[in-house]
């Protein structure tokens, strides 16, 4: 008899449970930070690259990751260092390797 009121306690809580965790979901649903969002100039440099337009930040990375992928610029070995050409060298600072942590700070430097 115990058995059974265990095992009806435990089918009554799990709908329970489904429930807060979609109310959950709906309530938390993430937004995106406005400061991503915020659109931002970018340099000379940059510009032969993204473009002269402003855009967001999260914008700029992404062509910037498009166009390493496109001239093949990651290191065949490490794929997280970025091997820079004539138009990524003024953006990183004159240096040869990057790191891709690295690189999203010293881009960042260039969008005003």
């Amino acid at each position: 008899m115990a058995a059974k009121k265990a095992a009806a306690k435990k089918t009554t809580a799990a709908p329970a449970a489904k429930k807060t965790t979609a109310k959950k979901a709906a309530d938390g649903a993430r937004k995106p930070n406005a400061a991503f969002m915020k659109e931002m100039t970018p340099s000379a440099a940059l510009a032969e690259i993204v473009g002269p337009k402003p855009l967001p930040r999260t914008e700029v990375v992404k062509k910037l990751w498009a166009y390493i992928k496109k001239n093949n610029l990651q290191d065949a070995k490490n794929k997280r260092q970025i091997n820079a050409d004539d138009k990524l060298k003024p953006i990183f600072g004159g240096k040869k390797n990057v790191t891709m942590f690295e690189m999203t700070s010293l881009v960042n430097k260039q969008l005003s």
